[in-house]
C-alpha cells in the first residue's frame, strides 16, 4: 500500500460506514434493538478507522511534500461544478469537525441507559453524520476520479 491508495481506502470505510448507519436506522425503525446496536457501534468503529486513515493520509503527504509545500489535493473541476463542490467540501468539513463530538455525545447517551435524550439527539445526529459519510464519498470521487488534477 502507498500513499496514494490510502484515499480510497478511506473513500470504502465512508461508505460503509455510511451502509451501516442507514442500517442502523432501518433496524431502530424496525425495533430490533440489538441489530441498531451493533450497526451504530460498528459504523463509529469503521468511522474512527476512517479518521485514523485521513490523518495518516496528511501527514504522510505532509512529509512527502516537504516543508511549506500545499499537503492537500486540488480540485481539477472548472466552472459550475468548481462552485458545487467547494459548497459541499466546506459544509462536508465543517459538519465533521461537529461529529467528532456529536456521534460520542450520542453514544454515551445510550451506554448511560438515557434512551430518551439518546433518542432526541439521535435525530440530529443522524442526518449529519449519515450526510458526512455520503459527501467523504463524493469528495474523494470528485478528487481523484471525476475532476482529478491535470498532471
Amino acid at each position: 500500500m502507498t500513499i496514494n491508495d490510502i484515499p480510497a481506502l478511506n473513500a470504502s470505510l465512508n461508505a460503509l460506514a455510511t451502509v451501516l448507519i442507514s442500517t442502523g436506522f432501518v433496524l431502530i425503525k424496525a425495533g430490533h434493538k440489538i441489530g441498531h446496536r451493533a450497526a451504530m457501534l460498528s459504523a463509529g468503529v469503521v468511522s474512527a478507522i476512517f479518521l485514523v486513515g485521513y490523518v495518516t493520509h496528511k501527514v504522510l503527504k505532509g512529509m512527502a511534500a516537504g516543508a511549506g509545500e500545499a499537503v492537500h489535493t486540488q480540485f481539477g473541476g472548472e466552472g459550475a461544478i468548481r462552485i458545487v463542490y467547494y459548497v459541499m467540501l466546506i459544509t462536508h468539513v465543517m459538519l465533521a469537525i461537529s461529529i467528532a463530538y456529536l456521534v460520542p455525545r450520542t453514544f454515551a447517551l445510550a451506554f448511560q441507559g438515557d434512551f430518551e435524550r439518546h433518542k432526541r439527539w439521535a435525530r440530529v445526529v443522524f442526518p449529519i453524520w449519515w450526510y458526512v459519510s455520503v459527501t467523504g464519498v463524493l469528495v474523494y470521487f470528485f478528487l481523484y476520479q471525476w475532476w482529478p488534477t491535470k498532471a
